[in-house]
């Protein structure tokens, strides 16, 4: 944690501005509906990956449509899959003393957790697929930079709520949380790391690097979707160093540090295996490609 701090005090401060300020409000009412900033930020970053998706897919020789139609899959399995783990890697508020149990499912209070939502998300992904006739692995493929542009945005939440934000800091991007939000034990004006900013620009940058690593090395078979948990990964364990939200530990980490390591090791060995075992892009997207007919020969006429 500290080594990262150091790395980022090292960006000159007369370049940047000497606090962030949090937003004053995350709910806003049109009569009696709220509307929230971290369900809106959620929303756009669905849009943002589906827009994405729907053009790389399309790219690849896939039909736009299939993108909505895996999507009315993976997304609500995505949501329930993000809050199931968020409840479960941060169970003390709801189950713990003085925990509502009944605030598990009040998703719209904030709480995904990205593991729970890939993982499930996944299962709703395959299904979708199976229902189109294609491939998950090159739709995986076609969607990995869409999921960090989604991931990216849906941080933006995270900085309306005030919440999941980094330990104390004197650097000049310093983050402003009001005394509402501020945790025990820190003064009023104290400003924190940014994590959410943090990973914003890490996951815009990681997006970027497989659109042009794709582009050249014609990636496929599930390599651009392994090299984003890859990258993914890599950005979250040093951001989860910083954090100092209330999570389940196991050793001298928090969980999602041990998830990272672990996860992002595995993608790294499926991107290399997969990779010898088939190097370059699908010929199909298809899971039955039509078999090729067979053309009989047949001898020229001549009318006379």
């Amino acid at each position: 944690m500290t080594s990262v701090a150091s790395v980022l005090a090292a960006v000159p401060a007369s370049v940047l501005p000497a606090s962030i300020p949090s937003p004053p409000a995350s709910v806003w009412y049109l009569g009696p509906f709220p509307l929230r900033a971290y369900a809106l930020a959620i929303l756009a970053g669905i849009v943002a990956a589906v827009l994405i998706t729907r053009r790389r897919w399309v790219e690849r020789g896939g039909a736009a449509d299939d993108v909505l139609e895996i999507a009315f899959w993976a997304v609500p399995f995505g949501i329930v899959g993000g809050r199931v783990y968020h409840v479960l890697s941060s169970p003390d508020a709801y189950f713990g003393p003085g925990g509502d149990p009944w605030r598990a499912v009040a998703i719209w209070e904030g709480g995904l957790g990205i593991w729970g939502a890939v993982a499930l998300g996944a299962v709703g992904a395959w299904i979708g697929c199976r229902r189109q006739g294609v491939r998950l692995a090159p739709f995986a493929d076609a969607l990995a930079p869409g999921l960090l542009v989604a991931q990216a945005v849906g941080r933006l939440g995270n900085w309306f709520n005030q919440e999941l934000f980094g330990g104390p800091t004197t650097l000049p991007w310093g983050l402003q949380i009001d005394d509402a939000h501020l945790p025990a034990g820190y003064d009023p004006g104290t400003l924190f790391h940014p994590t959410f900013l943090y990973e914003l620009l890490w996951n815009l940058a990681a997006a970027a690097v497989l659109v042009v690593l794709d582009r050249r090395l014609r990636l496929g078979h599930g390599r651009v979707f392994w090299l984003y948990v890859v990258l993914y990964t890599a950005g979250r364990l040093w951001i989860e160093l910083l954090r100092i939200d209330p999570a389940e530990t196991i050793g001298p980490f928090r969980l999602n540090v041990w998830t990272s390591i672990i996860v992002g090791l595995g993608a790294l060995v499926a991107f290399v295996v997969v990779g010898r075992r088939h190097p370059g892009r699908e010929t199909t997207l298809l899971l039955d490609p039509p078999a090729p007919q067979e053309h009989e020969e047949s001898s020229p006429t001549t009318d006379r």
